[in-house]
């Protein structure tokens, strides 16, 4: 059963931002609702009052500039539909396509999925390897946040009292990308564990190397050992199969009903080299 609560809709950022500020503790935004209503229903989440942001104006969308603008109610389905995403960020749409199920994608936001900061959050790993900054907005004004400095611990980002999540920016895209999930099936809400990768080759070798995992550690990760190992090496097989092999030192999974920490952490190093021959294979190629 749902707890009783004050819904109060918001059209502004700036006054959302400033009434979740004096109500910090009684409070929370919504969107969707995906994760918020299901948290009050199981009674993880206690508040009094629920945010309304889902009709603010220019939250939603996806837009070309100075990179690429996602608005945090930007509906995960819509990821999977755009071509934009499709042709420049192969691996943001191939976590959306593996997202949950349809009716679920349909409502789900990116800003939701994000500032939940699940460690298995489907749209983080790709976000990682693309560099993506997320833009938060307050009653003071905005700020970027690289999206590498933005999950905090489970459940925790390091969004400040009253913030919310405006926009996530990527750069312009290098390289090519993957994403892979291994899940309970193929609409499992949470991830056993996944992976993404981006390469960047110049003369046959790897310019610039990304590497993220989702559900094997505390927070989203990037696997910094195995991208250092990659980076400036001629391209093979057998780099790549060294660089996921490194990634069982630097994940820290636990055993939960969903699987253990032993096999998350073979399963990391398995998704890791999925990824990265895919990534070789969208950048040119690995011999």
């Amino acid at each position: 059963m749902i707890p009783r609560f004050k819904l109060i809709p918001f059209a502004d950022v700036g006054q959302a931002a400033s009434y979740m500020g004096q109500h910090f503790r009684s409070a929370s935004y919504i969107a969707g609702g995906t994760d918020v209503v299901v948290q009050l229903r199981n009674g993880k989440l206690r508040k009094e009052y629920l945010v309304d942001i889902s009709s603010i104006p220019g939250l939603r969308g996806i837009r070309e500039g100075r990179g690429t603008s996602l608005g945090s109610l930007t509906t995960i389905q819509q990821i999977v539909e755009s071509t934009l995403i499709a042709r420049r960020f192969p691996a943001l749409r191939e976590a959306a396509r593996l997202f949950a199920a349809w009716q679920v994608r349909n409502l789900a936001t990116l800003g939701g999925n994000l500032c939940n900061a699940s460690p298995a959050a489907d749209m983080a790993p790709p976000l990682l390897v693309y560099d993506a900054s997320v833009v938060a907005a307050s009653a003071e004004g905005s700020r970027r946040i690289p999206i590498s400095e933005f999950f905090v611990g489970p459940g925790v980002t390091s969004l400040k009292r009253g913030e919310l999540v405006k926009e996530v920016v990527l750069p312009s895209p290098r390289g090519g990308s993957a994403f892979v999930k291994l899940g309970r099936r193929q609409a499992s809400i949470l991830a056993v564990a996944s992976a993404a990768a981006r390469l960047e080759l110049r003369g046959g070798r790897i310019r610039e190397a990304r590497l993220a995992l989702g559900s094997v550690a505390p927070t989203p990760l990037r696997a910094r050992r195995a991208e250092d190992l990659l980076k400036g090496q001629k391209l093979d097989v057998e780099l790549l199969r060294l660089a996921s092999q490194e990634v069982r030192d630097e994940v820290r999974p636990i055993s939960d009903v969903r699987a253990s920490a032993d096999y998350r952490k073979e399963m990391a190093a398995v998704l890791s080299l999925r990824a990265l021959m895919k990534a070789a294979g969208r950048s040119g190629g690995a011999s």
